[in-house]
């Protein structure tokens, strides 16, 4: 029959599982490192799992294949492994901005959310409703001791490295900015000139997203001070 189903691109797909992991009928596994639609009578095409993609590597597609087996996926829904359990998206009970009072080995941590690499964010969630994000470079907490509570607390931090990424990040932030109610961008980038490229990415991704978002940029130079 002719009917909706999901389709894989293995040229985007990183590896991650979260599809697989969102995928509740059981039609993705994780094959030689790469998602895959195994079960296309499992596959209901309401596309569950795309919003789970950091890589927008899935879409939707019409074909012709065999009609949804909804028993079958329900005797699916047993857990099962999938991919890496470490990349699913979850909320966190980051502290509030007061919450500084703690001994410093005590502190509690800030961070709101899970994934928080660039890569592995979805493009929607939850937790981005309402949120004030942070753009934060791989290094900054490292050089900031300080980092959680004067950054991190009251947002939710996405982290990355456009140098070691080797990517651009600007399309994946633009739709995270697209399709969530975000009330500001903070980018805290170090004072390495190779750290510009963060900065560069929020501001295309601003402009891409055709959003009227406020922006702010903090520059932490090798120290952990502020600069400028």
């Amino acid at each position: 029959m002719l009917r909706k189903i999901i389709q894989i691109d293995a040229e985007k797909c990183n590896g991650c599982g979260a599809c697989a992991s969102a995928c509740q009928e059981g039609a993705i596994a994780m094959v030689e490192g790469k998602a895959r639609l195994v079960r296309e009578d499992y596959c209901d095409g309401l596309g569950n799992c795309l919003p789970a993609c950091p890589t927008g590597a899935i879409t939707f597609v019409e074909k012709e294949t065999l009609p949804f087996d909804e028993e079958g996926a329900k005797a699916a829904q047993a857990p099962r492994p999938a991919g890496c359990p470490g990349s699913a998206a979850r909320a966190l009970g980051g502290v509030a901005p007061a919450a500084q009072a703690a001994p410093a080995g005590n502190r509690p941590s800030c961070l709101r959310q899970w994934p928080v690499q660039i890569k592995l964010a979805p493009v929607q969630a939850p937790w981005l409703d309402g949120a004030r994000l942070l753009l934060a470079a791989d290094c900054a907490a490292y050089a900031r001791a300080s980092f959680h509570e004067d950054f991190m607390a009251g947002c939710v931090t996405l982290i990355g490295c456009p140098k070691l990424d080797g990517v651009d990040y600007s399309e994946k932030l633009a739709e995270i900015l697209k399709n969530n109610r975000v009330l500001s961008v903070t980018v805290a980038r170090m004072e390495v000139p190779c750290c510009g490229g963060l900065e560069r990415a929020a501001r295309q991704a601003l402009a891409k997203s055709g959003r009227d978002i406020p922006l702010q940029v903090a520059v932490l130079g090798v120290d952990g001070s502020l600069k400028g």
